[in-house]
C-alpha cells in the first residue's frame, strides 16, 4: 500500500534551508519515492492556521518512507534544516 510523507513548513531562514533543499530530492529519489506536492502558497480553506508551504512525497509503503527517514544520510540533512523554520511532518497510508 502506498504511503505519504506530508511535511508542513514555514521556513524562516531561506537561505541556510537552501543547502537542505539542495540534497534532499536526490536522496528521495534514491531511496524510491517521488514528489507529488510542492506547492509554497497553499489555499487555506479552513482552520486556524496555513503553513508557508506543503510538501507530499509517496513512497511505495510506510516502511519505504522509514527506511529513508532513518537512513544515515537523510539524518545528516536534517541537521541542515535545523533553526530554518517550524515543520511539522506525518507519515500516512494511502487508499491503494
Amino acid at each position: 500500500m502506498a504511503a505519504y510523507l506530508i511535511v508542513q513548513a514555514t521556513v524562516t531562514d531561506w537561505s541556510r534551508f537552501k543547502d537542505y533543499t539542495d540534497l534532499v530530492p536526490q536522496l528521495i529519489e534514491q531511496f524510491g519515492g517521488e514528489y507529488v506536492v510542492m506547492d509554497g502558497s497553499p489555499e487555506w480553506i479552513e482552520g486556524d492556521s496555513c503553513p508557508g508551504s506543503v510538501v507530499i512525497s509517496k513512497w511505495s509503503s510506510k516502511e519505504a518512507a522509514k527506511a529513508f527517514w532513518h537512513s544515515s544520510a537523510y539524518q545528516q540533512a536534517i541537521g541542515l534544516r535545523a533553526g530554518t523554520g517550524d515543520f511539522n511532518i506525518m507519515l500516512v497510508d494511502g487508499l491503494k
